[in-house]
């Protein structure tokens, strides 16, 4: 649903053509708590799209070698979409465009310069650049001053108030989109990981692959 409202405020508001959306399922070696393998979130995530048709799955992040910064990885998928765009219409493009599974079908029509891709993130994500050693200041350079964010935030929430106190943000605060979720859902992977773990019911949180699949392969500590 956030990606569907952010699409919507960058082609309404921001005067942006939005070609596409890209999800990219982190590194094993992130080591987040309780995380499932790449293969699985994978899986989950291209059978969640299977309805969409301008979102898709990049799995280069996961099959790196090891976990791999934000930056690097929005600067990756940057340069592949403006590297197609940029050569000529030959067999060399389709088969490159065929083994790049995630870029958008009809970018080529809907593109009228070069792409740029952006980060969309809630408003928590935004803060967490406050947070001491969690990101580094070159980072956050590069995600906010050569890409962008847009933020999905609440109704009560004051992200702007955030950028304000932040002197990296304030700098590129025109990069920077906030995009007020009126129509709120408290709905969280957390929450719905909690309920598959105590047997409770997630029909209609996912669609129903995904919920097959969370049980066909014992995901979360479930059982089929």
């Amino acid at each position: 649903m956030e990606k569907e409202i952010a699409r919507d405020h960058l082609q309404r508001t921001c005067y942006h053509t939005v070609i596409g959306g890209i999800i990219s399922p982190v590194h094993d070696g992130y080591g987040k708590k309780d995380l499932e393998s790449a293969t699985h979130r994978c899986n989950m995530t291209r059978l969640a799209l299977q309805s969409s048709d301008w979102i898709r799955l990049s799995e280069w992040e996961c099959h790196q070698d090891t976990w791999s910064r934000t930056k690097v990885v929005m600067q990756y998928h940057q340069n592949q979409l403006n590297s197609i765009l940029t050569m000529n219409d030959t067999p060399n493009k389709r088969q490159r465009r065929d083994e790049l599974h995630w870029i958008p079908h009809d970018m080529t029509r809907k593109a009228e310069g070069p792409v740029q891709v952006k980060l969309l993130c809630g408003g928590d994500l935004l803060e967490s650049f406050g947070t001491p050693g969690l990101w580094a200041d070159e980072d956050i350079e590069t995600i906010v001053g050569q890409h962008g964010l847009v933020v999905i935030t609440r109704n009560g929430s004051n992200p702007y108030k955030f950028i304000y106190e932040s002197d990296i943000l304030t700098k590129y605060q025109n990069n920077i989109h906030i995009v007020t979720e009126w129509i709120t859902n408290d709905v969280s992977s957390t929450k719905i990981r909690r309920a598959l773990r105590r047997s409770e019911s997630v029909k209609y949180l996912l669609v129903d692959p995904v919920i097959d699949y969370i049980h066909k392969q014992g995901l979360y500590n479930t059982k089929e």
